[in-house]
């Protein structure tokens, strides 16, 4: 039940933990006393922090079997400020560990030289030094049979690995530094072994932008060269694909980082350069790229491979600072729609889209939720956070059906925690991988019921982390105690009835993630993006050459790789709709100045202009006339008129206009969506209207009357006048038939002769009168063919 307790990550009562502080002050109080009383005695052991430093670097085997010798070596160095003479390394084997919690216990003080891990095996087995002077490392090696341990039953026993010696100040020999570690020992198969699932987690961060260079090609532009960096022989990624081919893994991929190697791979990727413009990627990087993705190819063949949605979104982000913003979760559904087609693209194998796996694997029922809406329907969470509360003695079984159809996947938080932290040096590479062995032996040692349990290691192992964990893998498939296993089969097998199904509430969930979870305006800034991408798309004539690559982009604003990394992540997102913005843009009307207008009507032409590479309709250009008492479009306050623009093009949209009154009337031109959405801005400009009064347009009207009138009598007069004569009649009828008799002031009275040539222009009426600046027309019939021009 001890063992149960602490499984479950409970504690002791306080009445408890106040008892035994309360028995281990009482226990110390006379030793205390004896040693006040006595000042010039010394203590058995050195101060509590180690005086020399015992680094582990290599156990082999780390699982031995009858008949091994067993090797152990590494570096004693000297941390203090005393030369420590008459040095020598001893092993030390403790008791055999008989609970999982007993090893925990171990590893937490590993290097206490208080903890006490039994007696030397004897000067044979010993690495004697003369001197280990301070700053100085020494490396020894120790061999020994297997015989010689005195190992008994099947089980995880303590070793230790110590440096006794002594200084001048204190000149006894004492234990100046111990390691201790693990040494699992089962030299023949159990007859009951663990199916053990071990994810292998292929993933990194966002590296791709929304931007893609001009032309048909469409070059993605990375946000900048780290990825070939990984990709690279020796690179995180290349060791992660190289370890795990040999390895019974389960592949968990984020098809994101898929993509990113695939459009390196083509060599057309470009990198941001200066001034806002871009460089190509190199060709030497193109081949790498190439290479990784021919290996993992390779690698995942005959294996699981398991496809978490697109850019791996933050389950928990999303489910506690996302759902209350529109459309956040359909963004998730379009992530997991795309990942099967990207894994299936890339890399020819079919996924498994069914699982959903949350940051460390902690729930609550607001992720549980988020997870499955998308159509996965088993989550991957860890027993730190689904804990166990029935008392059990043993690990259960990793499947645990939580209702709704949900299955939850309980990975082994010690065992998925185990190659966490800094393991570049071998010291603490060998401690990692001894105890995840024990632990791993400790679980099947449990009960004879097999089970079936799930590794989950952290999301972006380190390239030494990563050969810890292949180091540990190795061992385990030689099947001592244990059979490999997919992950499929672990969500499908049978569940411990036993075992909890309760899902945490969300007030347990870790503090510490939830700080690191992406906040709500983030939220906030993908709905508003995605709006501005929704307005623009309708008036593309090729969407997919935006929305595919800004989509993507928005997926990855969700991305897990963002947690602690809250300035790039703000940046990126920045970034995404800053550049939607200035496509968007590429689409406007030309400003235009004051429009005069001269008369009733006219057109007023309004330019739309297109900087896109392809070309755009389904818009409207709206005129409106903001006093239309004074000025109207089309005979109404505003006139539409669809547009369609070719890529690269500009067009001139004519509007008909009429005038009431004179004056300026101001007038706005908009873009819009034929869903009746606003595009773009709006442009405003002035109409200066000049034309003529009613009053003056009635007075020239009359006098355009009168001019046409008269020409008419006078072409009939000399009409007559030319038939007469024709008849032989005097001129002097004429005034008879056109104005009475006698008159001698009608114009058909005034015979030719009478006119005097020579006196010239008449005098003007009025003295103010400006005198005609032509002679006065002859007023004799044109000749045949000749232009009256009246």
């Amino acid at each position: 039940m001890a063992e149960a307790a602490h499984f479950q990550g409970t504690s002791a009562s306080p009445a408890r933990r106040w008892l035994r502080r309360t028995g281990a002050v009482l226990a110390g109080a006379p030793l205390l006393a004896g040693l006040l009383q006595l000042p010039g005695a010394a203590p058995a052991q050195a101060a509590s922090t180690d005086t020399v430093a015992v680094s582990l670097d290599s156990l082999t085997p780390t699982t031995p079997h009858d008949g091994d010798t067993l090797t152990v070596s590494g570096t004693v160095t000297n941390n203090g400020k005393q030369t420590v003479t008459g040095a020598h390394v001893g092993l030390r084997m403790g008791p055999e560990l008989n609970t999982r919690s007993a090893i925990d216990a171990v590893a937490r003080h590993s290097d206490d030289l208080h903890g006490g891990v039994g007696s030397e095996l004897g000067d044979k087995y010993t690495e004697k030094f003369a001197k280990l002077s301070p700053g100085v490392a020494e490396h020894f090696s120790i061999t020994v049979p297997v015989d010689k341990l005195d190992l008994g039953a099947d089980g995880v026993y303590e070793l230790g690995v110590s440096l006794s010696g002594q200084t001048s100040a204190q000149p006894w020999e004492q234990v100046l530094g111990i390691q201790r570690t693990f040494l699992p020992w089962q030299p023949s198969d159990a007859d009951s072994k663990t199916r053990t699932t071990f994810l292998w987690p292929l993933i990194s961060t966002v590296r791709m932008t929304a931007k893609t260079g001009a032309g048909d090609l469409q070059t993605p532009v990375f946000l900048d060269d780290d990825l070939a960096k990984e990709l690279a022989p020796g690179g995180r990624l290349a060791q992660m694909v190289e370890l795990g081919k040999d390895l019974d893994i389960t592949w968990v991929i984020d098809p994101d980082l898929l993509a990113s190697a695939d459009a390196m791979a083509t060599g057309n990727y470009r990198l941001p350069g200066k001034g806002g413009t871009t460089t190509p990627g190199s060709r030497e990087h193109q081949a790498i790229a190439k290479q990784w993705l021919a290996n993992l190819q390779k690698a995942v063949t005959g294996k699981e491979v398991v496809a978490l949605p697109f850019a791996d979104p933050d389950l928990a982000s999303l489910a506690h600072n996302g759902t209350s913003v529109t459309g956040s979760l359909s963004h998730l559904k379009d992530a997991t729609d795309v990942a099967a087609i990207t894994v299936k693209t890339v890399l020819h194998v079919t996924p498994n889209t069914d699982f959903a796996w949350p940051v460390d694997g902690a729930v609550d029922p607001s992720i549980m939720k988020v997870a499955t809406s998308a159509g996965a329907d088993r989550v991957i969470a860890r027993s730190d956070s689904l804990q166990e509360t029935a008392g059990l003695s043993y690990t259960p079984s990793a499947a645990r059906p939580v209702g709704g159809g949900t299955t939850a996947v309980v990975s082994d938080a010690r065992l998925s925690t185990a190659f966490e932290g800094d393991l570049t040096k071998a010291g603490s590479t060998t401690l990692a991988v001894q105890q995840f062995l024990a632990q791993s032996l400790e679980v099947n040692a449990q009960t004879d019921e097999q089970r079936s349990i799930v590794v989950a290691p952290q999301r972006m192992p380190t390239a030494s982390q990563a050969q810890a964990m292949a180091t540990a893998l190795k061992v385990l498939q030689t099947g001592a105690w244990t059979q490999p296993q997919d992950l499929t089969a672990a969500a499908k097998a049978k569940p411990d009835p036993s075992a909890t199904t309760r899902v945490p509430s969300t007030s347990a969930y870790p503090s510490s993630l939830r700080r690191q979870e992406l906040p709500r305006t983030a939220f906030e800034q993908i709905a508003r993006t995605q709006d501005k991408l929704d307005n623009f798309q309708v008036v593309l004539s090729n969407q997919s050459r935006v929305v595919t690559p800004f989509g993507r982009a928005i997926n990855r604003e969700m991305s897990t790789s963002w947690r602690e990394r809250g300035a790039e992540a703000d940046s990126y997102r920045g970034g995404v709709e800053t550049w939607l913005d200035e496509l968007a843009q590429q689409v406007k009307l030309i400003e235009k100045s004051e429009t005069k207008l001269s008369g009733r009507s006219a057109t007023i032409p309004v330019t739309v202009q297109n900087n896109l590479v392809q070309p755009v309709g389904h818009l409207v250009l709206r005129l409106t006339s903001t006093m239309p008492a004074r000025l109207k479009i089309g005979g109404k306050a505003y006139a539409e008129q669809r547009v369609e623009v070719s890529g690269g093009h500009s067009q001139s949209v004519k509007f008909a206009t009429s005038a009431n009154a004179n004056g300026r009337v101001g007038v706005i031109a908009q873009l819009y969506t034929e869903d009746g959405q606003e595009y773009g801005a709006p442009v405003s400009f002035d109409v200066k209207v000049t034309e003529v009064t009613p009053t003056v347009m009635l007075v020239i009207g009359g006098g355009v009357l009168l001019l046409v009138l008269a020409g008419f009598r006078m072409y009939t007069q000399r009409k007559r006048a030319a038939a007469r004569r024709a008849d032989g009649e005097g001129p002097g009828t004429v005034g008879e038939d056109i104005d009475g008799p006698g008159n001698p002031e009608a114009p058909g009275d005034r015979l030719p002769e009478e006119s005097d040539p020579a006196s010239g222009p008449a005098d003007p009426e009025q003295a103010s009168d400006p005198a005609p600046d032509t002679a006065p027309e002859s007023a004799d019939p044109s000749g045949t063919g000749e232009r009256v021009d009246r």
